[in-house]
C-alpha cells in the first residue's frame, strides 16, 4: 500500500512540475511577444511544442506569430520561410485538434497573408479556400467571436478590393462584439484576441 501511495505521489509531483514548466514557458513566450520580440516568442512556443506534443496551443501560436509578421513584409526571402513555418505548425496543430474553429481561422489568416503579399499569384488559388474555411468555422462555432469577426473582416476586405460597399458587413462586426462581451476563454493561454480590432472597425463603420 505504501509503495502504491509513493508511486502516486511521485507521479503527481512529476505532472505538477511539468504543468508548472509549461505555464512558465507560455507566460515567458507571451511576455516576449508583448515586448515586440516576435522571433524569440515564436522560438519559445516552438520549444514548448516540442515537449507538449499533444497540446495544440503552442503550435497555434508559432503559426500565428509567423503569419502576423508576414503581413506587409516585402522581402520574399523573409516572407516565404515565415509562412511556410506557419503552415507547418498549422498542420501539426490540426493533427492534434481536428476541426478546431480557432485553427481554421488561423489557416484562413495564413492564406490571407499569402494573398496580401501577391494577389495576382495567390488570389485565384487561395481566396476560395479562405471562404470555405470561414464557412466551416462558422458552422462549427457560430458563437465564437473570432470566427464571426474574422469572417466579417475578410468579407469587408474582399468587398473593398472589388470596390463594393463594405457597410453591410458592419452588422457582423457588431455581432462579434456582442459575442466577445460574453466570451470566456477555456484557459489563460487559449485564443482571446480580436475584440480591440473589432471595436476600431465598428467606430469606422459609424463615421
Amino acid at each position: 500500500m505504501k509503495r502504491i501511495i509513493t508511486i502516486i505521489a511521485v507521479l503527481f509531483t512529476t505532472i505538477t512540475f511539468a504543468q508548472d514548466q509549461y505555464t512558465k514557458g507560455m507566460q515567458k513566450a507571451f511576455e516576449l511577444w508583448g515586448e515586440g520580440k516576435a522571433v524569440e516568442a515564436s522560438n519559445m512556443f516552438e520549444r514548448i511544442a516540442s515537449v507538449e506534443m499533444d497540446n495544440w496551443l503552442p503550435y497555434y501560436y508559432v503559426a500565428q506569430i509567423n503569419t502576423i509578421i508576414s503581413f506587409g513584409e516585402k522581402d520574399k526571402e523573409k516572407l516565404t520561410p515565415q509562412l511556410e513555418k506557419a503552415q507547418e505548425f498549422i498542420d501539426l496543430a490540426k493533427a492534434i485538434s481536428p476541426d478546431n474553429p480557432e485553427i481554421l481561422v488561423q489557416q484562413a489568416m495564413t492564406y490571407t497573408a499569402w494573398i496580401a503579399s501577391d494577389g495576382a499569384t495567390y488570389g485565384m488559388t487561395l481566396s476560395g479556400k479562405v471562404v470555405a474555411l470561414y464557412e466551416k468555422a462558422l458552422q462549427l462555432a457560430p458563437e465564437n467571436p473570432r470566427v464571426v469577426f474574422s469572417k466579417a473582416q475578410w468579407d469587408m476586405g474582399s468587398a473593398a478590393y472589388f470596390k463594393q460597399d463594405t457597410t453591410p458587413f458592419c452588422k457582423d462586426v457588431e455581432r462579434s462584439l456582442e459575442l466577445f462581451a460574453n466570451f470566456k476563454a477555456a484557459s489563460d493561454f487559449h485564443p482571446n484576441w480580436g475584440e480591440d480590432r473589432a471595436k476600431e472597425i465598428v467606430k469606422n463603420c459609424n463615421k
